[in-house]
């Protein structure tokens, strides 16, 4: 009885947070160094376990599963059909009144919504100003030369982002300097930055660039995968950075915990010509409820879940620096992602696996002894205090 009870009363505190009742299977990328040995849950010990590795809680098959059961048998999930009612139109319609945009339409991929976007914003202009460090410009099979025909224009090398004198400058560069003009289509800003560890833009900064683009008109696309974690740590809404820009891309599995999909929100005009592109590249699927309600499920309070986690963060590494041989640091408009750095004698591998074994934490080891921490909020599944027990008792092994 004594068991039922406390079952029950875990299984509530988890409703309360929107969260899922079961434990995390373990992910391999980046922990191929561990050996380790796991129920068919993937908790060594019976715990959730407590991920400092991904934006969302990474669930397994079966706990998504779970999940969409527990969606359905409280209000049931109305599939669509190739992408029309149900839960997908219910998800669309949401983030349209989220973003402030007149439409959103859901994509199989966050690569297609940010290639499709630039393509229909561009026109028949075919050069693209992007981040030199974006996810656009270095992550997606350079899509917009080989299949739309546009020609990214990188802008700020080696920084996180670039800024008004940045972009001004690159323009005034081809303006001067390349004899058939082509015409400038779009500019893309990411935020947050993946590769600066989740670094926020500035509002400012884009607002700027906004204002210089809407008077000389350029269009101006978001890819905003992670843009809940930006508004999270800035406490900027989703309609006010919506509003410098004309689409913006959201994706569904970095916080929202579906297996994949995105959403591209913007002007019925160009939202309107997506259906055909789509078709066009192989990206029509018979139903994606699967995704769109988990995703639908997710969104509700998502705002007041990520304040938390912002909040318990801060109290965790507070706690956790106060361990000798460990140094947490918050990055410059940083958002879920921290530096971990370890004293000599503490090996981050050896770490990684004690905190998995005999804790149920995972932590992604690394080779030079600095690791990087990202929080979410699998950080409310596990009583705080009893995380801070857990990293004390697994530093104090490496004790000389």
């Amino acid at each position: 009885m004594k068991k039922t009870l406390e079952e029950n009363n875990r299984r509530e505190f988890l409703k309360k947070c929107g969260l899922t009742t079961v434990p995390f299977l373990l992910p391999t990328a980046g922990l191929d160094a561990m050996t380790l040995s796991s129920d068919e849950t993937g908790s060594p010990i019976g715990n959730e376990i407590v991920n400092f590795i991904y934006d969302g809680l990474n669930l397994s098959p079966r706990q998504y599963i779970d999940k969409l059961r527990d969606i359905d048998l409280a209000n049931r999930i109305e599939p669509d059909f190739y992408g029309k009612g149900g839960s997908t139109q219910l998800l669309e319609d949401e983030f349209a009144r989220l973003t402030g945009k007149e439409k959103a339409m859901y994509l199989p991929t966050g690569t297609m919504a940010n290639q499709l976007a630039i393509k229909l914003l561009s026109g028949k202009n075919t050069k693209v100003i992007v981040p030199e460090n974006s996810h656009v410009f270095r992550d997606e099979a350079d899509a917009a030369q080989s299949v739309h025909g546009k020609r990214l224009v990188p802008v700020g090398h080696d920084q996180p982002y670039f800024e008004l004198k940045d972009l001004k400058s690159s323009i005034d560069y081809m303006k001067q300097n390349e004899v058939f003009r082509s015409g400038l289509g779009a500019v893309v800003i990411e935020n947050p930055v993946r590769r600066a560890n989740g670094m926020a833009v500035p509002i400012e900064t884009i607002k700027e660039i906004s204002a210089y683009c809407k008077k000389n008109g350029i269009k101006m696309h978001l890819d905003g995968a992670r843009i809940h974690l930006a508004m999270a740590y800035t406490g900027i809404s989703l309609k006010e950075y919506a509003s410098c820009f004309d689409t913006v891309y959201i994706s569904l599995y970095k916080y929202l915990n579906t297996t994949g999909g995105a959403i591209l929100c913007g002007e019925t005009a160009i939202i309107d010509q997506l259906a055909h592109q789509i078709k066009i590249f192989g990206g029509t699927v018979f139903q994606s409820w699967t995704n769109t309600s988990m995703a639908l499920h997710f969104l509700e309070g998502i705002e007041l879940r990520l304040k938390q986690v912002v909040d318990t963060a801060g109290k965790l590494v507070t706690e956790l620096n106060k361990i000798e041989g460990l140094k947490i640091s918050a990055l410059n408009n940083g958002t879920n992602i921290y530096d971990l750095s370890l004293a000599s004698h503490i090996n981050s591998k050896e770490l990684s696996t004690i905190l998995y074994k005999e804790h149920d934490i995972l932590l992604r080891p690394s080779e030079n002894g600095l690791l990087r921490l990202a929080v979410n909020e699998s950080l409310l599944l596990r009583d705080f205090n009893e995380i801070v027990h857990a990293w004390r008792a697994a530093i104090k092994t490496f004790s000389k």
